[in-house]
C-alpha cells in the first residue's frame, strides 16, 4: 500500500458514525465525486475495501487524493446538502442531471401593475416565475386564458403613482377593445388591479376554486345592481374557466395536492417522469434525463431527482407517490398499489416510459457514425491492426472445374457496404481450376491499376480462404512493395479461422462478436456478388457454345446477336430480316431454322 493510501485510510477510520455528506478531491485540489450517506464512516470507507464491479467507480478510487466531510442531523440533511453541491461544482463522477434551461416561465413582474408575460430567462429582480412549462405553447395558452379573464396589461409603461398623477401616458387601442382598463389614466385602481393578480397568481399554481369565488361573488354583485351587461361578462369569465379546467387532466375528486414520481432505467440512460397535482388536476409535468456514472442504484437517482425537480417548481405537497421506497426529505413517500393513486402512478410511468423509448430511438437515428466508429475501433483491437480499417476490401474466386472463372471484389466503407465500388473480375490468365493462381492475378490486376491511377488503397484486404489463397495473394502486394502499406488477413470458411502471412497460427474470434460479424458479411457479399457474375457468364457461354454449333455461325456472330438482343428467346421472336441486319441474310435464315427445329 502506498503511503497515498495509507494516508486516506487513517482519515477515513476517522470518519464518525453520523449522517452527512462527504466529498472527493483529485491532485488538483477540485471536487470529483459528492456523496452522502446515513452513516459517514462505513459508506467512504466501503470504497476501498471491496472490489468494483464498475471500471469508473475504480478508477475513482484511484484518483482520490483528499476527503472532505459535513455532518448534519439527519439523512433528510443529508440528500439536500449532496443536491445542492452537486448543482455548485458538477463534479465528474456524479450523475449528470440533464437540465434544459431553456424552458419558458410565466413571469410576474415585479413593479406598479405588473406584467405578465412569458420568458425564457429568469432575472433576479424580485418578480415571480411559474413553471416551467415544457413548451411555449402551453405557456401562451395559459396567458391567453388569464388574458380573457382578467384585463392585465401587456404595455411596458412605467406605471408609477408621480407619471400616472402627471397624466404622462394617454389610453391605447387595447382600452378601446377592453383588454386593458386603463390604469395609466387611474380608470382602474391599484387595489383592484393586484386583486386581479392574485387570482392570475391562484391560476397559475393551479388552484381554481378561489379565482371561481371571485368570479362568482362579482357576478353576484352587479346581478343586484342589476348591471346585467357586466354580470353577464363575468358569467361568460367562469364559463371560460370551465372551460379551461374541462381541458386539464383530472385526475380524481379525491386526490388533492401530490407529487407524483416515475422512474425508467435503460443501461446508463434514466428518465424520471414528474407530475404536479393540485386540487385533483394535473397542473405541471417535467421529465427529467439523468446520466448514470457509477454504480448508483434507483433508490438514490430518484432521491435526488425527486429533491432537484421538487426544489425547482417550489413544490410544498406533503405526499409523494413513488414506484418503489426511496428518501424524499419533508414529505410522506407513497408506494401505492391500488385505487386512484396507483392509476395515476401508472399514467405517469406510461409517460415515462414513452420518453424514455423516444429518447433511445432519437440517440440511434442521430449517432450512426458514433456506432461506426465503435465498430471500426473493435475491428483495429480484435485484428491487431495499426489503424481503425475505414476501408476493406474482399475478395472471391468462382469456377466449376475451372469452367468460366471469375473473382469479386466488395468494399466496405465505415463497416458497411459500399455497392458502387464493387468490381467483377473475368479471370484471363489461368487455365484450369487454379484458386491460387486466380487469385494472384485478380489482386494484381487490381492493386496495379489502383496504384497507376493514384485510386485510394484499402486499410485492409481480407481473402476468402485459407493459408494458400493469402499467400498467394501477399505474394503479389510484396512483388508491388505495399506488404508494409496494407494489412491482409485471410478466413477460411470451415471454423471461420483467421489467418496471418507471417504467423502459421489462426486466430479465433468470439462468433457473436461485432468484429467477426462484420467479417462474416464481408466474406458472404464478396460470395453473393461473385456467384451471380459467375451463374450470368455461365449461362451467356451455354448459349454462346449453343449458337456456334450451327453450321456458319462463329463466336463472334453469336456473340454479336446476343449483345444486342440478350437471349436466345428473344432472338426466336426477330424477324428474319431484322436479324440480316445484324448477321447478314444467310446466316440469319440458318439461325432462323435453327432456332424453329429446337422448340
Amino acid at each position: 500500500m502506498s503511503e497515498s493510501e495509507s494516508h486516506l485510510l487513517s482519515v477515513v477510520k476517522a470518519l464518525p458514525s453520523d449522517p452527512g455528506v462527504y466529498q472527493f478531491f483529485n491532485k488538483e485540489g477540485k471536487i470529483i465525486y459528492v456523496g452522502k450517506a446515513k452513516n459517514l464512516k462505513r459508506r467512504v470507507l466501503s470504497y476501498f475495501q471491496k472490489e468494483h464491479t464498475s471500471r469508473k467507480t475504480e478508477v475513482l478510487v484511484r484518483q482520490i487524493e483528499k476527503i472532505q466531510h459535513v455532518v448534519v442531523d439527519s439523512e433528510d440533511d443529508a440528500l439536500l446538502l449532496e443536491n445542492n453541491l452537486i448543482k455548485k461544482y458538477q463534479p465528474k463522477y456524479n450523475i449528470l442531471l440533464k437540465d434544459d434551461k431553456t424552458f419558458p416561465w410565466i413571469c410576474i413582474k415585479n413593479e406598479a401593475f405588473p406584467r405578465i408575460f412569458y420568458t425564457r430567462k429568469r432575472i433576479k429582480d424580485g418578480s415571480q416565475y411559474f413553471g416551467p412549462y415544457t413548451s411555449v405553447f402551453m405557456a401562451k395558452t395559459l396567458l391567453e386564458v388569464i388574458k380573457q379573464l382578467f384585463p392585465i396589461r401587456n404595455c411596458t409603461l412605467v406605471l408609477n403613482p408621480r407619471n400616472i398623477s402627471e397624466n404622462r401616458f394617454k389610453r391605447c387601442l387595447e382600452y378601446q377593445i377592453g383588454n386593458c382598463y386603463g390604469p395609466c389614466e387611474s380608470l382602474y385602481s391599484k387595489e383592484l388591479y393586484d386583486e386581479d393578480v392574485l387570482n392570475v397568481k391562484s391560476i397559475l399554481n393551479g388552484t381554481l376554486t378561489p379565482v371561481f369565488s371571485f368570479l362568482k361573488e362579482r357576478m353576484q354583485l352587479f346581478a343586484d345592481r342589476l348591471d346585467f351587461e357586466r354580470a353577464l361578462q363575468y358569467k361568460q369569465k367562469i364559463e371560460i374557466l370551465e372551460n379551461y379546467r374541462s381541458k386539464s387532466l383530472v385526475c380524481s375528486a379525491v386526490l388533492t395536492n401530490l407529487d407524483v414520481f416515475s422512474y425508467h432505467e435503460k443501461e446508463n440512460l434514466v428518465m424520471v417522469n414528474y407530475f404536479r397535482i393540485v386540487d385533483g388536476s394535473i397542473v405541471n409535468t417535467y421529465l427529467l434525463e439523468v446520466r448514470k456514472r457509477l454504480e448508483e442504484n434507483q433508490e438514490e437517482i430518484l432521491s435526488l431527482c425527486a429533491v432537484s425537480i421538487r426544489e425547482r417548481f417550489k413544490s410544498t405537497s406533503q405526499e409523494v407517490l413513488v414506484p418503489f421506497e426511496t428518501q424524499i426529505p419533508k414529505a410522506k413517500v407513497t408506494v401505492p398499489v391500488k385505487g386512484e393513486k396507483r392509476k395515476l402512478l401508472e399514467l405517469c410511468e406510461r409517460n415515462g416510459k414513452m420518453a424514455l423509448l423516444e429518447k433511445i430511438k432519437n440517440d440511434s437515428a442521430k449517432a450512426p457514425a458514433t456506432k461506426s466508429s465503435r465498430i471500426l475501433e473493435t475491428l483495429q483491437k480484435d485484428l491487431r491492426l495499426p489503424k481503425p480499417p475505414q476501408w476493406i476490401e474482399c475478395f472471391d474466386n468462382s469456377n466449376i472445374s475451372g469452367e468460366f472463372p471469375v473473382s469479386s471484389c466488395v468494399v466496405f466503407k465505415d463497416a458497411v457496404p459500399h455497392k458502387s465500388q464493387y468490381r467483377h473480375f473475368n479471370v484471363k490468365q489461368v487455365v484450369g481450376p487454379n484458386d491460387f493462381a486466380t487469385m494472384e492475378e485478380v489482386v494484381r490486376r487490381r492493386y496495379t491499376r489502383q496504384v497507376e491511377e493514384g485510386n485510394r488503397l484499402p486499410d485492409l484486404i481480407v481473402i476468402d480462404g485459407g493459408k494458400g489463397q493469402l499467400s498467394a495473394a501477399f505474394g503479389i502486394l510484396q512483388e508491388l512493395s505495399l506488404a508494409d502499406r496494407i494489412p491482409m488477413i485471410g478466413i477460411a470458411k470451415r471454423l471461420e479461422e483467421i489467418y496471418y502471412p507471417s504467423d502459421p497460427l489462426p486466430l479465433y474470434l468470439d462468433k457473436k462478436s461485432e468484429s467477426m460479424k462484420v467479417l462474416q458479411h464481408l466474406r458472404d457479399e464478396a460470395h453473393r456478388f461473385g456467384i451471380t457474375f459467375h451463374r450470368n457468364k455461365r449461362s451467356q457461354g451455354f448459349t454462346d457454345s449453343m449458337l456456334e454449333k450451327i453450321e456458319g455461325v462463329g463466336k463472334k456472330s453469336a456473340e454479336k446477336l446476343l449483345g444486342v438482343y440478350h437471349s436466345v428467346e428473344k432472338l426466336k421472336t426477330i424477324p428474319v430480316e431484322e436479324m440480316a441486319k445484324q448477321v447478314g441474310l444467310e446466316r440469319a435464315r440458318k439461325i432462323k431454322n435453327y432456332l424453329a427445329g429446337s422448340n
